[in-house]
């Protein structure tokens, strides 16, 4: 697995590196991590030394899991890969989702809150850790292990630590397998916390590690890392008052850290498989609505199969069926794993706890591996203590008249060595010869054992290093690909609409039929199948790919336009003749969360943006006024543009979907009941309504920043229109119904877009605006104190900058937004972490200094730029490296590409430079510094 690995899991490298342990070598866990990180080094290093490779990024370890004796389905692709069913209640999910895959997220997230010295992060390959995201302080020790409550049973299986009451973080001692009664008489003086596998260490403590495995530097003495065990060794030394006594140990600083509200799930066994997969999937349906069942789980999991028995939960529970096809001549009962199973029309019989795997071998054989659910594969074949298919495993050569001298092995033979499993091309496996091999008494004994006997044969240790692991791979994309209509009609049941779908689209789309839409879907699902219809035409590279992506955008936007034409609003004259509405608004500075306010994200998840609504030059630089007229029209002025407008029929309004200036004024009216299917008025044209509400409109807009901005200023121009066509037809909107009504006008004009803009714009100050999933987004809102911002501001250490350099967001909002239509991971991660970084940096400036606010806008910098490369251009990146020696940290605002920048000075005297030398040699000849105040007003709406 570690040769194919970057291929099969579609990683490369420099980012991902694969080894294992070197043959005929057993390294421990510590050996094991020395060896990695060595050949990690030398593969990827490009020269540089083994410190500075450390210091160049933390690294993440991820330990397989070890021969994997006690659940031998697993072990040719190491624990760490074996496949979990995808939940209902988690998006995002691959269809061929693994181990690894559900634990990246929770792993990334203690890598992003690690201490500064941290380098590595270890983790264990046969452990499922669910925990909250939000997590204390880690505190900056050599060695930071992260442990969590458990009860001393449990606790007695694994390594525990022991930390003083008076000091819960502090590592007093580290005990492995503690019985009971041991932790109990030790829970005067200590609390006690589960190991659960995973540790960051400095660069200091794998020092001392490296050099226990015979490291000197460079290179290991003996050409290779000596036996050296992490846990039992190492972990041994840590604490104030160490089990184990060691000098250069005591050197290393220690801590625990208890994970909040952590799940622990071990792996390690077939029968552990199966329970925990189970107690997880419960647990995760009691945090998703609806899906809590009244009756336990059944203990059934079917993974990439297709099976055509019944199943019972009473007769076939603890069930593990995975990359098979059991036809309908199977007779099943229950406990089995069973996995590998190519098609075949058969009619086999498993008892209870009966396994079978069938591993490929080379290409067209299979290697057939019956087992016992229980079986440990540990211990000499000439032991009566030994078992193998639930009895000892001189029983089954018995009863088939085998010796183990006929087979070719010896009484001290570990079982793991020896070669039980035939391996024969399919089109020659008899039914009868798996019987054979599977029945506690046997039948035709004479004919199967000769074929037995004369077979290739392998032992599980071989069957690691000999399974085709191309072809295991290539029959779970064949059989996924049949099931996968199967489970599209099914979705009710399944998580099918919450998977990576352009995941599946890319690995199976040439392999699909056409896909029919199943009845009764939900609204979302129906987006998430259209967007799935199109990524599988893109795949099968069809002409008409764009057409159901098309669908789905028109779908979210009846979404969230329907409220509105079921609310009609009946505008009605709210002005004096002589009387003027002006309404103005600040522009916002976006610095964290943007993207996650954007449909269908924040629907599903719910939203979370952190900014801060600023006036420039001393002014709201959004402006609209609004008076009435005579004649029985409307007209539209840009006094910005120096253009104008007149609308004199429904048909004029209607067209706002036609690209021009005045298009959102168009929308706005519309959603003020001037537009039949939002008004409840009964007028046949326009001027018999204008006539009705007393005379026309002229509505005059002022935006002062340029198109392309990144200030917000579309949304926020139409927020401002809408709060001044509130006003003058007595509409009564407050700031949240305006919120609504923006968000659904920029779908009525097909931009798309989230609700931050008019938020931020809205409302005064900074603050975070947060919503929780729902079509109804109904904002709440957090501020911050404005007092440090605006002396910040004084003083020159926050300065916004125009580059000069413009793009339109329509563009990559439709890219991000077709990747949350596909719950793609990559972007569907990010967008992740960016609505939990908005919500980090909210509190950690609730008393944090301009450090933290430096932080906070670095870190949406760098999500940003993960999630659209084209955000920072090259030419905005040669203004930023002009004067990146004045900085402490740098955002181009909203969606990134061009607009304005905010720069962060590291002092007053930087900020000084930064100023004269972006004037002294501007970039570009519409390139300026504007002057920035924080509104305290957010939209205000007055009368002459």
């Amino acid at each position: 697995m570690a040769v194919d690995f970057l291929r099969l899991q579609q990683h490369s490298q420099p980012g991902w590196f694969a080894t294992s342990d070197p043959p005929n070598s057993k390294l421990g866990s510590g050996g094991g991590i020395a060896h990695l990180l060595d050949s990690a080094w030398r593969a990827t290093g490009e020269g540089i030394t083994f410190s500075e490779w450390l210091k160049a990024s933390r690294k993440l370890l991820l330990m397989a899991g070890g021969q994997s004796r006690r659940l031998p389905a697993y072990a040719a692709t190491g624990k760490i890969l074996l496949p979990l069913k995808a939940l209902r209640g988690i998006a995002g999910q691959r269809l061929d989702r693994t181990l690894m895959d559900a634990q990246m997220p929770a792993y990334q997230n203690l890598l992003n809150r690690a201490p500064e010295a941290a380098r590595v992060l270890v983790t264990s390959g046969d452990v499922l850790l669910n925990f909250k995201n939000e997590l204390p302080p880690l505190p900056e020790v050599d060695v930071l292990a992260f442990g969590m409550w458990v009860n001393p049973e449990l606790a007695s299986h694994h390594g525990v630590f022991f930390c003083p009451h008076r000091a819960p973080h502090e590592l007093a001692f580290f005990l492995q397998k503690p019985t009971p009664a041991r932790i109990r008489e030790l829970s005067a003086d200590y609390s006690s916390l589960i190991d659960t596998g995973m540790w960051m260490l400095s660069e200091r403590a794998l020092a001392v590690l490296m050099r226990r495995c015979g490291w000197n530097g460079e290179t290991f003495r003996d050409g290779t890392p000596r036996f050296y065990e992490l846990y039992a060794d190492f972990g041994l030394g840590l604490g104030l008052q160490p089990t184990a006594s060691d000098e250069e140990m005591a050197s290393l600083t220690s801590a625990v850290v208890a994970l909040p509200d952590a799940e622990f799930y071990h792996l390690g066994t077939s029968r552990e498989l199966i329970a925990s997969a189970s107690a997880f999937e419960s647990r995760a349906n009691l945090r998703t609505p609806g899906l809590v069942s009244r009756r336990p789980h059944p203990d059934q999991h079917l993974l990439n199969a297709s099976v055509a028995l019944p199943l019972r939960r009473e007769e076939n529970h603890t069930l593990w069926i995975e990359n098979s096809e059991i036809p309908e001549g199977w007779e099943i009962a229950c406990e089995h794993v069973i996995t590998g199973v190519p098609s075949n029309a058969w009619r086999l019989r498993l008892i209870q706890g009966q396994c079978l795997d069938f591993a490929p071998i080379g290409e067209g054989e299979m290697a057939i591996r019956p087992y016992q659910m229980d079986d440990a594969f540990k211990g000499a074949l000439g032991q009566p203590t030994t078992t193998w298919l639930g009895g000892s495993v001189g029983t089954w050569f018995e009863r088939r008249g085998i010796s183990l001298v006929d087979a070719g092995f010896k009484a001290e033979t570990d079982i793991q060595q020896a070669q039980l499993f035939p391996v024969l091309p399919l089109d020659s496996m008899d039914e009868a010869f798996l019987q054979w091999m599977l029945d506690a008494s046997p039948s035709s004994g004479d004919r199967f054992r000769k074929l037995w006997l004369k077979t290739k044969r392998l032992s599980a240790e071989e069957i690691c290093n000999e399974c085709n692991l191309e072809a295991l791979y290539r029959q779970r994309r064949r059989i996924m690909a049949k099931t996968l209509p199967r489970f599209i009609q099914n979705n009710s049941w399944n998580a099918f609409y919450q998977l990576d779908l352009a995941a599946v689209a890319e690995e199976l789309g040439d392999q699909l039929p056409d896909l029919k839409m199943p009845v009764g879907l939900e609204s979302l699902d129906e987006i998430h199948h259209h967007a799935f219809q199109s990524a599988v035409s893109r795949r099968q590279l069809r002409d008409d790919w764009s057409q159901p992506e098309a669908t789905a955008f028109r779908a979210l936007g009846k979404l969230i336009t329907r409220e509105m034409e079921c609310r009609p609003v009946s505008p009605s004259r709210n002005l004096l003749d002589d009387q003027i509405v002006w309404a103005r608004s600040p522009i916002r500075l976006d610095i964290a969360g943007g993207w996650s306010d954007t449909p269908p994200y924040c629907f599903e998840h719910g939203g979370a943006v952190l900014n801060l609504a600023a006036n420039i030059n001393g002014q709201p630089p959004v402006q609209v006024f609004a008076k009435l007229s005579q004649a029985p029209e409307i007209v539209i002025r840009s006094i910005d543009l120096g253009v104008e407008k007149r609308l004199r029929t429904y048909e004029d309004i209607d067209s706002f979907q036609q690209p021009d200036e005045f298009a959102l004024a168009r929308a706005a009216l519309a959603l003020s009941g001037f537009l039949p299917r939002f008004s409840g008025s009964s007028a046949a044209t326009l001027k018999d309504q204008l006539q009705a509400f007393g005379g026309g409109l002229e509505i005059n807009l002022l935006a002062a920043t340029p198109k392309g901005s990144g200030l917000g200023t579309s949304s926020i121009l139409s927020a401002t229109v809408l709060g001044a066509l509130g006003e003058v037809c007595g509409l009564g909107w407050d700031k949240e119904e305006l919120f609504r009504r923006t968000l659904a006008l920029e779908q009525l004009l097909t931009t798309g877009g989230g609700w931050q803009d008019q938020a931020g714009g809205l409302h005064p100050g900074v603050k975070l605006i947060e919503t929780t999933a729902g079509f109804s987004q109904k904002p709440r809102i957090r501020w911050l104190s404005e007092r440090r911002f605006e002396a910040w501001i004084q003083a020159g250490l926050v300065q916004l900058y125009y580059t000069g350099i413009t793009r339109l967001a329509k563009n990559i909002l439709q890219e991000i937004v077709r990747g949350l239509f596909l719950n793609a991971s990559r972007q569907l991660g990010l967008v992740n972490d960016i609505r939990a970084h908005a919500i980090h940096s909210f509190e950690a400036l609730q008393e944090g200094g301009w450090s933290d606010f430096c932080k906070a806008v670095e870190e949406s910098w760098r999500l940003n730029q993960a999630l659209d490369a084209g955000t920072n251009p090259p030419g905005v990146q040669s203004i930023i490296d002009q004067v990146a020696d004045h900085l402490s940290a740098v955002k181009l605002l909203g969606a990134g590409g061009g607009g304005y920048i905010l720069f962060l000075a590291k002092d007053e005297d930087a900020g000084r430079r930064l100023r004269k030398t972006l004037q002294d040699s501007p970039p570009h000849p519409n390139a300026r510094f504007v002057d920035l105040t924080i509104s305290n007003e957010g939209l205000a709406i007055t009368r002459s």
